[in-house]
């Protein structure tokens, strides 16, 4: 006789960039061990590979392509299927930034952690009053390289290659100019060419986009200090 099937409950949530509603179910057994073999490789395709096709399961809702995802909502996707998978909330261990040494237990609920979309943020960037970037979000490449990344010292070069990967299009009032019609090395080439201001605003543009974020308040116990902490990222929530 067959043993019984397992039945998986669903949930369902809005995605931040665009508000529609998806369903998905909790982690698998074995998608949770394929994650940690991943994981333990240290290497970022197999990693990307692990998280793309585990999210794709997970999901219930046709028609969502992970790999095209921003990054937050990937980010507010995994924090809630992991949530429903090992536990709707997380212990974390917190320094108090008062005096930078003493440590407080936190706990924060799943539920309450949401995408923080500030109010002046903009995909179009005005270079010089003639020319325009538009940007697209960061997708499951940098989720993986921001959440999971092994590798050190190449943080400067890695950083203008995301950026010249989010570059769309380029246009004025009379041409447009999209990068899929370029090579890697003439948008690094022209990129080059921007000046420190010009870049400066490409550099806000990530800096205000929507972010995971939490805010709590911690009282430390030694000195009687209230502290406001800002937990953003997914590896904020995971200690």
């Amino acid at each position: 006789m067959p043993l019984p099937k397992i039945s998986t409950p669903t949930y369902e949530l809005e995605l931040p960039s665009t508000g529609k509603k998806i369903k998905y179910r909790p982690f698998l057994v074995r998608e949770e061990k394929i994650l940690i073999l991943a994981l333990e490789s240290e290497d970022e395709k197999q990693i990307a590979t692990a998280v793309k096709n585990t999210l794709k399961d997970c999901i219930q809702t046709r028609g969502i392509k992970v790999e095209n995802l921003p990054t937050f909502d990937i980010e507010y996707l995994f924090l809630n299927i992991r949530g429903k998978s090992v536990g709707e909330s997380v212990d974390l261990i917190i320094t108090c930034p008062d005096d930078g040494e003493t440590t407080v237990p936190v706990k924060i609920y799943i539920d309450e952690v949401n995408v923080q979309k500030p109010e002046s943020h903009s995909p179009d960037i005005d270079l010089d009053g003639s020319l325009t970037l538009r940007m697209k979000y960061p997708s499951l490449d940098q989720f993986v390289s921001s959440n999971f990344s092994f590798n050190e010292g190449d943080g400067l070069d890695k950083s203008f290659e995301i950026i010249g990967k989010c570059i769309d299009v380029i246009f004025n009032e009379e041409e447009a100019w999209s990068t899929s019609d370029v090579t890697k090395k003439e948008l690094m080439t022209w990129m080059d060419g921007l000046n420190s201001a010009q870049f400066k605003k490409i550099e806000e543009f990530f800096t205000t986009m929507p972010k995971l974020s939490h805010t709590i308040t911690v009282t430390n116990p030694k000195t009687k200090v209230e502290n406001e902490i800002v937990l953003e990222g997914l590896q904020s929530f995971f200690g």
